[in-house]
């Protein structure tokens, strides 16, 4: 998540299961997120315990699929409402409805709205969401790739994920009564589903009809291998050789040289092997963004300037230009440089227009994430070429080698891997320690790791094998509670008899008369001892 955070504390195979707060003690945004962390694992892990891989409550399971053809129109997936559990993660599919607003002055009319004139009746909203219009999906038409498949069989299946939302997408997050001048506050996390098509091919079936459980079987294994990350990456922190140009910022012995803590982060940009993939890096996470009021051409006005000289854009910085549909599609779009400042306009120059159909929409919150990488920052690559280094903006992921970041900041890149867009690693670094944070072996070797996400989740719906053929793939499990049975005959017969045995004695009276209460012998004989002194 490309939050402005510390660092990450929360492990899994520590088994801790509470942040413990100390009186006196400062309060790091670490701790209160790892304790977030923990409770979503125990609350998720438990449902996925209880519910299985995937799976809706009975009466209200979401996400049923029904096929929309036309001899004109292109082919659409309608998406029935209701909730429905993927790995323990809840996703929602129940489509809000619009508000009812308050009537102009004047036009009002007391006898109600006049049925015979039908422009007086606004087009009344969907139910249920497509796979057009899916909230996170951004499906566009004019993509053949984005269209459902014209051959038959496939898999209507269901993406989820989790990502980051700020006040520079969301801005009802801020509080304005801070003022514009400062920071926003805290981030969210927003879990997205995505409805998508997946062929018969891409799961090895033959025919249109095979078995469901043949079906199920073939999905679990295309999605294990889909969750199942492919690279892993080590990092460490070296003294640099111009280290003694620098003697009075930092210790001398430190090997990490930056004058501040930072949060690296290394996040893939091209996805495919080693030849294909490429990498970019924040030393703040990611976490500098710029608002987008206007753009025009390649000059782009923006809402606020950085708060200070380490959060502002200068000329050669390379800069991500997205929006919430780019980030939703998880698409990897060109890495802009800039060119030029306009401060007094809050306006800059870039290498580029943006890609087509990205920031045109004001309503998807465009803006800028600068990214702290420079051509020429780390070794020349031999897939460079002669242009320079970078290709798309982003750095050549290089295996098998120590690759400098800054300040004597290095990371490894593990041979044979296979890379996907969006996958990322942190990386802290601490000046008090002049070193960086990271898992090694007794003898101080770094440990190669996998990414620290994105973790995709993924899920069957449907089984479309024609027009109007849907075969329901969904589950479903039942409510736990139920309600308390009544007792029978038997039931209350046997209860009489035992409660009988345990309140009164089994014999009777000595004149036979009916039982009498039993009491214990320690009462009987007090109260034999209190009648013989009474006598006395």
């Amino acid at each position: 998540m490309h939050a402005d955070l510390s660092r990450i504390t929360y492990r899994p195979e520590r088994h801790y299961s509470a942040v413990v707060a100390q009186q006196g003690r400062v309060q790091l945004d670490a701790d209160a997120n790892e304790q977030t962390a923990i409770q979503l694992f125990q609350a998720r892990t438990l449902a996925a315990d209880l519910i299985g891989q995937h799976g809706g409550p009975s009466g209200a399971t979401g996400f049923k699929i029904d096929l929309k053809c036309g001899s004109r129109d292109l082919d659409n997936l309608l998406i029935g409402g209701g909730r429905y559990y993927v790995d323990g993660i809840l996703v929602e599919a129940t489509r809000p409805q619009p508000g009812e607003p308050v009537p102009a002055a004047g036009t009002e009319d007391k006898d109600g709205p006049d049925d015979g004139d039908p422009a007086a009746e606004p087009d009344a909203a969907p139910a249920t969401w497509s796979y057009w219009d899916q909230p996170d999906g951004f499906r566009d038409p004019e993509r053949p790739g984005d269209r459902l498949p014209s051959q038959f069989p496939y898999v209507a299946c269901l993406k989820v994920w989790e990502r980051l939302v700020t006040a520079a997408e969301d801005p009802a997050l801020r509080e304005v009564a801070l003022g514009s001048a400062l920071p926003d506050t805290a981030a969210r996390a927003k879990v997205v589903w995505q409805v998508l098509p997946l062929p018969a091919a891409a799961l090895g079936l033959e025919g249109d009809n095979p078995p469901v459980e043949d079906i199920r079987k073939a999905f679990d294994e295309w999605a294990r291998k889909e969750r199942t990350p492919g690279s892993r990456l080590a990092a460490r922190s070296e003294r640099p050789d111009q280290a003694d140009d620098d003697p009075c910022l930092v210790k001398p012995d430190a090997r990490y040289r930056g004058p501040e803590n930072q949060l690296y982060r290394v996040e893939v940009h091209d996805g495919g092997d080693a030849r294909q993939a490429t990498f970019k890096w924040s030393r703040e996470n990611g976490s500098v963004t710029f608002p987008v009021d206007e753009l025009d051409g390649t000059w782009v006005a923006l809402a606020t300037l950085g708060a200070d000289d380490k959060l502002d854009l200068d000329v050669g910085d390379r800069v991500e230009f997205v929006d919430t549909a780019a980030t939703s599609r998880g698409e990897a779009l060109p890495l802009l440089r800039v060119e030029e400042l306009d401060l007094p306009g809050r306006r800059v120059r870039l290498s580029d227009e943006p890609a087509a159909g990205v920031g045109r929409r004001p309503e998807l919150h465009p803006y800028l994430r600068r990214w702290d990488h420079r051509e020429g920052g780390a070794r020349q690559s031999k897939g460079a070429g002669k242009g320079g280094r970078l290709r798309h903006g982003a750095l050549p992921v290089e295996e098998g080698a120590w690759l400098p970041l800054e300040d004597g900041v290095e990371v490894y890149f593990a041979a044979g891997g296979t890379y996907r867009t969006g996958d990322f690693w942190l990386i802290p670094a601490r000046t008090a320690t002049g070193g960086v944070e990271w898992p090694t072996d007794a003898a101080r070797r770094p440990l190669l790791q996998h990414p620290a996400g994105i973790a995709v989740h993924y899920a069957p719906l449907a089984w479309v094998h024609g027009e109007c053929a849907v075969l329901d793939l969904r589950r479903a499990f039942r409510s736990l509670s139920a309600d308390i049975p009544a007792a029978d005959d038997a039931a209350l017969t046997a209860e009489e008899a035992a409660r009988d045995e345990e309140t009164y004695d089994a014999g009777a009276a000595g004149d036979g008369s009916a039982p009498v209460v039993s009491r214990s012998q320690t009462t009987a004989a007090a109260e034999a001892a209190v009648d013989e002194g009474g006598e006395g």
